[in-house]
């Protein structure tokens, strides 16, 4: 197995990844429920089931694969081969020359929990924090009602004519230069996402501080540009691993470390949140 793919699977955020596209035996062994081909007990008649896998291999066929796959956990028995589920599909053709991809991230359960989800994201290599950009891009949602299978298709290919237009804010990132302080309002307001407990009237410590979210962990991410401060800022804030202290209830400090983000609609808020973020300093740069 090459570094990258024992890179990529170190930093998976909380599902599984390999480092190369996933088969449908991987696939399998690590999130069942993606095979669901009828609707949980739990749903009506009207419901109407999507199954993730006759999907996906549709849209392998068009030049998709996917990378990455998560399922939620469930305390039901029998329910976890229907519980929502997240994959990260890449075109084949959409990869730049410094190690980015296009990507759509693709949502599906089958009891009820979710409706069928698609949403533009961008990929980096280097360091596999894959991110999902903000609401001014096309996501698709489809009902479980209907021809949903035929709208879900259909639905990947609104999405992917997004393709360009993040790659573009992603070069218009990179050309913003960023003063300390202007990288430090990032910081503050992923923090505040991320920590929403200490802020407001009964504010708890958080386990790190807000200028913790600026440490870069490469040294190519030491670039003073948007792009590499928002890498920063998400990276920290979805992977977790900083150390800090914080006081407990009986005033003694603690050591504490700052865990993963694996619940797959925390990770989709806060990415969603951190690049429109990252769009409104852009435009407020451009206004300056």
């Amino acid at each position: 197995m090459s570094y990258m793919n024992r890179y990529m699977r170190g930093m998976s955020n909380g599902g599984f990844a390999s480092g190369e596209a996933l088969s449908n035996e991987e696939l399998r062994a690590h999130v069942p429920s993606i095979f669901a081909s009828e609707a949980h007990e739990s749903r009506s008649e009207r419901f109407a089931p999507i199954s993730t896998i006759e999907v996906l291999d549709e849209l392998r066929v068009e030049g998709f694969d996917p990378f990455f796959a998560q399922q939620a956990r469930t305390r039901i028995a029998g329910k976890e081969a229907f519980t929502k589920h997240m994959l990260r599909l890449r075109h084949r053709s959409i990869t730049n020359a410094e190690g980015e991809a296009f990507e759509i991230i693709l949502v599906n359960a089958n009891d009820g929990t979710s409706s069928y989800q698609m949403i533009p994201g961008f990929f980096r290599f280097v360091c596999a924090n894959g991110l999902m950009v903000g609401d001014t891009f096309n996501d698709v949602k489809v009902r479980h009602s209907g021809n949903a299978a035929h709208e879900v298709i259909e639905g990947a290919y609104t999405v992917l004519e997004d393709a360009p237009i993040i790659a573009d804010q992603v070069e218009r990132f990179k050309s913003i230069t960023l003063q300390d302080s202007e990288r430090q309002i990032l910081a503050d307001a992923a923090h505040m996402l991320r920590f929403p407990e200490a802020y407001g009237e009964d504010a708890k410590d958080a386990p790190v501080k807000a200028s913790d979210l600026l440490s870069p962990r490469r040294h190519a991410d030491r670039g003073t540009d948007l792009w590499s401060a928002f890498n920063v800022v998400q990276e920290n804030t979805i992977k977790g691993g900083l150390r800090g202290r914080i006081r407990d209830a009986q005033g003694r400090i603690a050591r504490r470390t700052t865990r993963e983000v694996k619940g797959i609609d925390q990770s989709k808020t806060l990415n969603r949140a951190m690049w429109m973020l990252t769009e409104r300093m852009a435009e407020l740069k451009a206004a300056a």
